[in-house]
């Protein structure tokens, strides 16, 4: 049988800290004050502070780009390749990072990678991301609820 284990209840810093070595295990989620969710994971290149990344089954970051499949979360520091912090996949989040997106809109895949857009691409929806601000400078405010893609050729 597999042990059960909680949420962790006390963690140093906040979502912003970026950590050298890993402080917390992979994976493990926590909840702010605000209700907004977090998850743990190990960075990647060139991640900045609001970008969308996917995630794999060993929550491995790759920068969100067209045809992924898998979770999906929002960066909250520039948690580079090496290094670990906080991607959010619940709640309002205000520093995404975006193409020109307008107010209440589907999401997808940009063509820059780690971005969205409002513009329609088969296959690229993210599911449970939507816009709830238009773009200002390349960044959103988007309301999360677990996203993740499917690069499905039904969708449009």
């Amino acid at each position: 049988m597999t042990a059960l284990q909680g949420y962790t209840q006390v963690f140093s810093g906040d979502t912003t800290v970026i950590d050298t070595a890993a402080a917390h295990n992979v994976g493990v989620r926590a909840v702010d004050v605000n209700g907004n969710e977090y998850v743990y994971g190990l960075g990647v290149a060139s991640t900045a502070a609001g970008s969308w990344v996917s995630f794999d089954e060993a929550l491995a970051t790759t920068l969100l780009a067209a045809n992924a499949i898998g979770r999906v979360g929002i960066a909250m520091a520039a948690i580079v390749a090496d290094k670990y912090g906080w991607y959010q996949i619940y709640g309002k989040n205000t520093i995404a990072a975006s193409d020109d997106v307008a107010d209440n809109a589907a999401l997808y895949i940009d063509a820059t990678a780690g971005r969205c857009d409002d513009a329609g691409v088969a296959g690229d929806l993210i599911f449970g991301a939507w816009s709830r601000s238009a773009d200002a400078t390349n960044v959103l405010t988007v309301e999360l609820n677990y996203p993740f893609v499917a690069d499905g050729a039904y969708l449009v």
